[in-house]
């Protein structure tokens, strides 16, 4: 589904291929963010069985998010936090790495389902702050990132 997302005087078209899991993945202008649907305001767009054009507007912490480039499990400033609750598994980076927007971070385990904890930009890893067997909780800050 493409909608259209203005945030501040900007307006972006975005392409949005399932709205049903969360985070959503939303590709803007070729970057991939992923979107909590809770930071939005209002949604003006057809329905999923009908995907047409529409204007999403965000609440002004989204907007923000945007316009940072962070959004979702997230980098939130330099510090990336735990989608959901759950255990550590695995930890695939250390103190020092460089990283790709879209790399593995860490595997976070919940209702027996493991699920691969994305960065959501690129930099380089300042502080690795869980361990494999660690339980988080929802928003707990996982890793630190410099640009």
């Amino acid at each position: 589904m493409k909608v259209v997302v203005k945030v501040g005087d900007r307006v972006f078209e975005v392409d949005i291929e399932n709205t049903s899991p969360r985070p959503i993945i939303a590709m803007v202008e070729g970057e991939r963010f992923e979107v909590w649907p809770e930071n939005l305001n209002q949604l003006t767009a057809g329905s999923e069985s009908s995907p047409q054009p529409g204007t999403v507007n965000l609440s002004p912490a989204a907007s923000q998010k945007v316009q940072t480039g962070s959004a979702g499990s997230s980098l939130s400033g330099k510090t990336m936090t735990s989608p959901l609750p759950g255990t550590v598994t695995e930890v695939f980076v250390k103190s020092g790495d460089q990283v790709e927007s879209g790399h593995v971070a860490l595997v976070i385990e919940a209702m027996k389902m493991k699920n691969s904890i994305r960065t959501t930009r690129s930099g380089k890893i300042s502080a690795v702050l869980v361990s494999a067997g660690e339980t988080v909780t929802h928003k707990q800050p996982l890793i630190e990132c410099s640009e």
